[in-house]
C-alpha cells in the first residue's frame, strides 16, 4: 500500500521525542507539520537533496540515513529550528509492493535534521530497498543488504575500498564505476572531507579552513551534493572510518598541527566529530560526547571474513620528532623508539588483540588509515631511514608488537586495507623492519585517492619492488579505488583507475590485479595490462 502525505498529520511531536525518533507503523500519531506547512518551511526544493545512505550491516539489520535540508549549503540546511517529521519504508522490492518495515522519525535541529533508522529483525543475507518522505516529498530509493548468518559458510564477498576525496582537487568520478559493480558493501578508509579552503577544480565552501560546527556541516553537505558519491551511497551499505582531514591535517588525539592548546583543539574536534556523525550511516550509540566518539568496531561476513574497522586518530600519540641521520638506530630516530608511543590506544589495542587471537574467520581484514608496512626512504644499500611522520613507520614498536601477535597466534589471512597515500601499492608485510626479504607475515593493499592530488602529470605503474623495498611489489600513481573479491581460497584485488578527475565524467580501467592465496601471506600479480 502506498503512503501519502496524510500520514504526517498523525505524527505526534511528544511521541517522536519520547521514542528518540523511531516508531512502528500503525501507531496512533498526531501532526507535527502538515504537508502544506512543511512545504512552506522547506521551500520548493527537494528536502532530500543530500541523498540517502546505509551502513554497518549485521545479519538482522542495517543503519539507514538521510538529512532534511532546504538549502544544503546553509549552516542550518535552510530548515527552521524545529522538529520535522520524517517517514521511512523498507521493502524487498524496488517498487515497494512488499513492505517489511514502515515507521516515523524526528529530524531534530540540534542534529542538523539528520535521521537514522537502526533496523533489526530483518532476514540475513537479504537485499532491501528503502526510502524516506516528508510531507509529499520522497527521497531517492536506496538499496542495501544485511550480512549473512553468523558463522555461515559464504562462497563469496565483493566489496570496494576507497579513501581521500578532496572536493577541490577534482570530481568523484571513481564512484560512477563503483555503482556499476555488483558489490556487497563499500569500505571508506578516511578523508571523506578536507578541511582546507582549496579552489583547484571545484571551490570549497565555506571558502575558509573550517573550524566550527556550522563550517563542518556545510562542508559535509557540499560533498554529499556530488551525484556520483550520492549514487554510491544509495547503491550499497558502507563501513566508514575517518582519518585526519575530517578534522585537521595530521592531528593526533588532542594535538593539533601546528600545535594549539589542547582545550582549544578539543572544541574544534568536537565540532568535526559531531558533523561527521550527523552525515554518516552510523548508529546512535556512536553519537559524540563532546570531543570523543566511539568509531572502531567489527563486522563479520559469515565465517568468510571479519572487518576490523580501526580508528588510528583519536587515541594516537603525537608524531615523534625528527632527528639527524647520525642519531638513527636501525633507521629510526630515538623518538620513534619510545615504547609509550601508540596509534591505537590501550583499549583499542586490547580489543584488536583479542580478536586476532580468537578469530574463526577465514580472512581477517584491518580497515586502516595510514601506511602499515615499513618503507625505507634512504635509497642506500648501507643504511635505512624510516620517517618520523604520520604512518605506522612513526610508531614501529607498536606495529612490531602487533605483527608478533599475529604470528604467535597464527591469525588466519591478515590483510591490511589502507588509504591516505594517494597511491596504489601492494605491500607484502615482512616480519620486521630489517628483514624485507623474509617471507611476509601479512598482506597490505593500499588504495589510491578518489580525487586528492588531482590527475597525475604522467600516469605510471611499476610491477616490481626496488632494492631497498623488495616487499613493495606494485606502485601506481593514478586516481581510483580497489575492488576486492573474497572467496574461501583467495582474495582478488582489482586496482581500478580513472582517466581523469578534472571533468565530471571519466573512463575507468584496470591497472593491475593481485591475488592473495588462503594461507599464503603476500600478494602475487594475476594480471597486468598488455606490454607490461
Amino acid at each position: 500500500m502506498a503512503i501519502t502525505g496524510d500520514w504526517d498529520r498523525r505524527i505526534s511531536r511528544r511521541t517522536l521525542l519520547r521514542t528518540g525518533g523511531s516508531l512502528a507503523a500503525g501507531a496512533a500519531l498526531t501532526g507535527l507539520l502538515a504537508p502544506r506547512a512543511l512545504a512552506q518551511a522547506l521551500g520548493d526544493g527537494n528536502p532530500f537533496s543530500l541523498g540517502v545512505a546505509s551502513g554497518d550491516p549485521t545479519p538482522d539489520g542495517v543503519v539507514l540515513w538521510t538529512r532534511v535540508v532546504a538549502d544544503p549549503l546553509a549552516p542550518d540546511g535552510g530548515v527552521p529550528a524545529r522538529v520535522v517529521g520524517v517517514r521511512y519504508e523498507v521493502a524487498t522490492d524496488e517498487r515497494f509492493r512488499r513492505i517489511v518495515r514502515r515507521g516515523a522519525l524526528a529530524a531534530r535541529p540540534d542534529e542538523a535534521h539528520s535521521v537514522r533508522v537502526e533496523l533489526e529483525g530483518l532476514g540475513p543475507g537479504g537485499e532491501y530497498f528503502y526510502r524516506f518522505s516528508a510531507g509529499r516529498d520522497f527521497s531517492p530509493v536506496g538499496r542495501t543488504r544485511t550480512a549473512p548468518p553468523a558463522g555461515a559458510a559464504v562462497p563469496r564477498l565483493d566489496f570496494a575500498f576507497v579513501s581521500c576525496q578532496n572536493w577541490s582537487d577534482g570530481y568523484f568520478t571513481s564512484y560512477a564505476d563503483v555503482v556499476d559493480q555488483d558489490l556487497d558493501l563499500v569500505v571508506h578508509l578516511g578523508d571523506y572531507i578536507y578541511e582546507g579552503s582549496g579552489n583547484v577544480v571545484r571551490m570549497h565552501l565555506p571558502r575558509v579552513e573550517i573550524r566550527t560546527l556550522d563550517d563542518y556541516r556545510v562542508r559535509h553537505a557540499q560533498y554529499k551534493t556530488d551525484p556520483d558519491l550520492q549514487a554510491a551511497h544509495a547503491a550499497y551499505p558502507w563501513l566508514v572510518t575517518w582519518d585526519d582531514h575530517e578534522v585537521e591535517n595530521n592531528y593526533a588525539d588532542l594535538d593539533g598541527d601546528p600545535d594549539v592548546p589542547p582545550e582549544e583543539f578539543a572544541v574544534r574536534r568536537a565540532a568535526a566529530y559531531r558533523a561527521y556523525w550527523e552525515h554518516m550511516p552510523l548508529r546512535r550509540a556512536s553519537k559524540p560526547r563532546g570531543p570523543d566518539m566511539d568509531l572502531y568496531r567489527r563486522f563479520r561476513w559469515g565465517s568468510l571474513a571479519t572487518f576490523n574497522v580501526l580508528d588510528t586518530r583519536q587515541y594516537r600519540s603525537d608524531q615523534p620528532d625528527p632527528c639527524e641521520r647520525a642519531e638513527r638506530i636501525d633507521g629510526y630516530c630515538p623518538s620513534q623508539l619510545d615504547p609509550s608511543l601508540t596509534m591505537l590506544g590501550d583499549r583499542q589495542r586490547a580489543w584488536i588483540y583479542e580478536e586476532l587471537a580468537t578469530t574463526r574467520s577465514t580472512w581477517n581484514l584491518l580497515a586502516n588509515q595510514t601506511a602499515f608496512a615499513p618503507f625505507d626512504r634512504d635509497g642506500s644499500d648501507s643504511r635505512r631511514e624510516f620517517l618520523t611522520g604520520d604512518s605506522w613507520d612513526g610508531y614501529p614498536l607498536e606495529r612490531q608488537a602487533l605483527l608478533d601477535w599475529i604470528v604467535e597466534r597464527r591469525t588466519p589471512n591478515p590483510v591490511v586495507l589502507t588509504g591516505d597515500a594517494h597511491l596504489n601499492r601492494v605491500r607484502n608485510v615482512p616480519p620486521n623492519s630489517q628483514d624485507f626479504d623474509a617471507p611476509p607475515v601479512a598482506s597490505e593493499l593500499m588504495g589510491t585517492s578518489v580525487s586528492s592530488n588531482g590527475d597525475p602529470a604522467a600516469p605510471s605503474s611499476v610491477f616490481t619492488g626496488d632494492a631497498d623495498n623488495p616487499h613493495i611489489v606494485f606502485r601506481n600513481n593514478q586516481r581510483g579505488y580497489v575492488r576486492c573479491t573474497l572467496e574461501p581460497g583467495a582474495l582478488t584485488s582489482d586496482f581500478r583507475v580513472v582517466s581523469t578527475v578534472e571533468a565530471p565524467r571519466a573512463t575507468t580501467s584496470t591497472a593491475a590485479v593481485y591475488v592473495i592465496q588462503d594461507g599464503r601471506p603476500g600478494a602475487e600479480l594475476a594480471w597486468a595490462p598488455p606490454g607490461v
